[in-house]
């Protein structure tokens, strides 16, 4: 049947019944999924919910993004059901007595992006059985090629004395065939699970292993009252990192570029990065491993 979501056998699509199920609970750490077969954008979504006041908790999935974003404004697209594009809403500085959650301060929230990045390679190594590495910040990379990305962006409270929110958005190539890849304007190129070979491309398991494992590391992070070295999130990171020890060229959001030698993550999550002169601290920027 045309537009039937069951014409490509190896793109079957996605239950928001059984997800539900096997994810959402009244106490969280997911308290609302909702899965949509075409959006523009889940990160814009979550965004929009955050900033009606939606508590933290919230998934949005969709089986297509038609304007899905990623870093410095780039457009991240695939075709219907051939990955996974979903986004979070968590909202750290808010304390959480019944978990046990003191309320996170603004500084530790540049490590997010980095905790969704290690739950990302951790569901991939275990569930697709490869072998996945992160590129700083939070690239997930099969060999030299990138199969996922992770978007996180702050939304304002709703007044002065209410912390931002936190929207963390990730996306997975998993049955993209070749002439289906993005152009990386980077020039790192693509991949998908299904091209490396894969043991599995079920994108529901996948699903539910990448947020169970966010939800652990969150709750790991949280419980540590957003300490990256004491929740063991940072050693976690370096262990996933193929960034460290490499020569790097890295393009600044200024525009700039600085090149040398990725020697660290230090405890804010930001890129050390040593020259023959120097070592500079880099909270963001795009990095090309040069060798």
């Amino acid at each position: 049947m045309p537009g039937s979501p069951y014409t490509d056998l190896d793109r079957p699509p996605l239950s928001a019944a059984r997800l539900r199920r096997a994810l959402v609970a009244p106490n969280g750490p997911w308290t609302r999924l909702e899965l949509y077969a075409e959006t523009g954008s889940t990160n814009a979504d979550v965004s929009e919910a955050a900033a009606a006041g939606e508590p933290e908790g919230l998934v949005v999935v969709a089986e297509r993004q038609t304007a899905g974003r990623g870093r410095r404004g780039r457009v991240w697209q695939s075709p219907p059901r051939a990955g996974i594009a979903t986004s979070v809403l968590l909202r750290p500085g808010e304390a959480a007595p019944d978990r046990d959650w003191a309320a996170v301060p603004p500084t530790g929230y540049g490590w997010l992006p980095l905790l969704a990045g290690v739950a990302l390679v951790e569901s991939v190594v275990r569930l697709a059985e490869l072998d996945a590495t992160l590129k700083w910040p939070n690239d997930l990379l099969i060999g030299d090629a990138k199969c996922a990305g992770v978007l996180a962006e702050a939304v304002p409270g709703r007044s002065a004395a209410q912390p931002p929110a936190i929207v963390l958005g990730i996306g997975l190539n998993v049955t993209l065939r070749a002439d289906e890849l993005p152009v990386n304007p980077t020039g790192l190129p693509a991949t998908s699970l299904q091209l490396a070979g894969a043991a599995a491309t079920d994108r529901d398991p996948l699903l539910r292993a990448l947020l169970r494992a966010l939800a652990d590391w969150y709750d790991r992070w949280r419980t540590a009252g957003g300490d990256a070295e004491a929740s063991g999130l940072r050693a976690a990171y370096l262990a996933s990192c193929a960034t460290i020890g490499r020569e790097v060229r890295v393009l600044l959001p200024n525009g700039e570029t600085r090149t040398g030698t990725a020697t660290s993550i230090d405890s804010d999550g930001q890129l050390q990065l040593t020259t023959p002169l120097e070592t500079r601290t880099i909270s963001a920027g795009d990095v090309l491993h040069v060798r």
